[in-house]
């Protein structure tokens, strides 16, 4: 297949294929697409819809067909892709070349974004995230891996490049947007996820201290790279009161949604309460979404290896990339061993494997505190208020999406609660 100029398919031909594809954020809505920009191999779209204007970024090449051209992904095509190599390869942010692209093919099933795995002529397999949804600013997953596979971190899989460019937008002073279009990197197939691993051992019983305490290690090994390849900052109060008024705005939100939540409300606000007025340790960029499906098993001497360091989906692209706190991405981590034993107690097969996430948590906090140096019962009033926050989130999200797994986060709320009025 050619890669023919995209011009050659028109909008109005457009709307009804974007409409049917995953990646297209309005589902059930009917698209209304106007072509801001033709830039760097691509074309990005801007989409009038119901719930908001969304761009796009759409490469799509002209395939066959009578009367309108139908449109083709250009994923699929793999001149196209070559095409898309040598453009980050190009780009000054650049780390290593993908070189000639031999073959490639889409990997199914992802939501957002688009993701090719290459076969290049040196050998390496590479993976190609296309971001669909396009922003102003730096996206952090990109910026952030960058950083780390340019200080030499074993811990994220090696980066090769990222893609830039530039399209008008009205809507700002210089009339001008910049963001990232495309990231490459090191392609790990055949790994199983945390998430996979520890179920599969806490259901026969198989203690992960070992793992869990490796786990902590490698964390507190991406923390301290991090605070060093990119800009730390003191946690002033103005920052300090932005995330204890995030923490109680969605408190607030949860009882409305959730009312199982209520009777925590008292003792939830007085942990916020103490974590307002404790010691923040300096800020600084971090993960932002950690759970053990965010991290890959893999084999010795590498270990644990992070992915998708995009921060929280719901939050704006901006506030995605500020310097945060890292005891965020350790309380994600402490909820997600909580849901090891949740979805066990949920299984056909009913396994009580509380015991056993209690003791991976602790080993896990144990490994951290070792990578640190740092004392975490210093911040125990800060630690406890972000796990207790991601719990209120997950009681909505659950009571919205699996109203029989609410009471997995409701438990863990009612605990934290409680110890924070002890």
């Amino acid at each position: 297949m050619s890669a023919e100029a995209p011009e050659h398919v028109d909008d109005r031909t457009l709307e009804g294929w974007i409409a049917r594809q995953r990646w297209y954020a309005a589902k059930g809505g009917t698209p209304a697409l106007h072509t801001i920009a033709e830039t760097d191999g691509t074309r990005l779209v801007l989409d009038d819809a119901a719930t908001g204007p969304v761009l796009y970024q759409v490469p799509v090449v002209a395939g066959s067909g009578g009367g309108a051209v139908d449109p083709v992904d250009a994923t699929t095509d793999t001149d196209w892709v070559q095409q898309l190599a040598a453009r980050i390869d190009a780009d000054p942010s650049s780390l290593r070349p993908i070189g000639e692209v031999t073959a490639s093919r889409v990997l199914s099933g992802e939501q957002s974004n688009t993701s090719v795995i290459c076969d290049t002529a040196s050998g390496d397999r590479v993976i190609t995230k296309v971001f669909r949804v396009l922003h102003h600013g730096d996206n952090p997953d990109v910026t952030t891996q960058l950083a780390l596979s340019a200080a030499g971190s074993s811990r994220v899989p090696t980066v090769y490049g990222a893609q830039q460019a530039s399209w008008p937008d009205p809507g700002r002073p210089d009339g001008t947007a910049t963001g990232h279009l495309a990231f490459a990197q090191e392609f790990l197939p055949g790994l199983e996820d945390a998430w996979r691993v520890a179920l599969r051992d806490a259901r026969t019983g198989t203690p992960w201290d070992e793992q869990a305490a490796a786990l902590g290690e490698a964390l507190a090994e991406v923390h301290r790279t991090l605070a060093t390849a990119l800009p730390t900052e003191p946690a002033d109060d103005a920052r300090r009161d932005a995330a204890i008024a995030t923490m109680r705005g969605r408190l607030d939100a949860a009882v409305r949604e959730a009312p199982t939540v209520e009777p925590h409300v008292d003792a939830i606000r007085a942990v916020y309460d103490r974590a307002a007025a404790s010691h923040w340790p300096d800020l600084q960029r971090i993960h932002g979404d950690l759970h053990l499906g965010q991290v890959l098993a893999a084999p010795a001497p590498r270990g644990w290896v992070f992915l998708d360091f995009e921060g929280e989906p719901l939050r704006p692209l901006a506030e995605r990339s500020l310097p945060d706190s890292t005891l965020r991405d350790v309380a994600g981590m402490l909820r997600s061993f909580d849901y090891v034993a949740g979805a066990l107690a949920h299984d056909a097969e009913f396994v009580d494997a509380g015991a056993w996430a209690q003791a991976a948590r602790q080993a896990f906090l144990d490994g951290y505190r070792r990578g640190t140096g740092d004392d975490l019962t210093d911040h125990r009033a800060l630690l406890d208020a972000f796990e207790l926050d991601k719990a209120v989130y997950e009681v909505v999200y659950e009571t919205r999406n699996r109203p029989d797994w609410a009471g997995i986060p409701l438990a863990a709320v009612a605990r934290l609660a409680a110890d924070g009025a002890a």
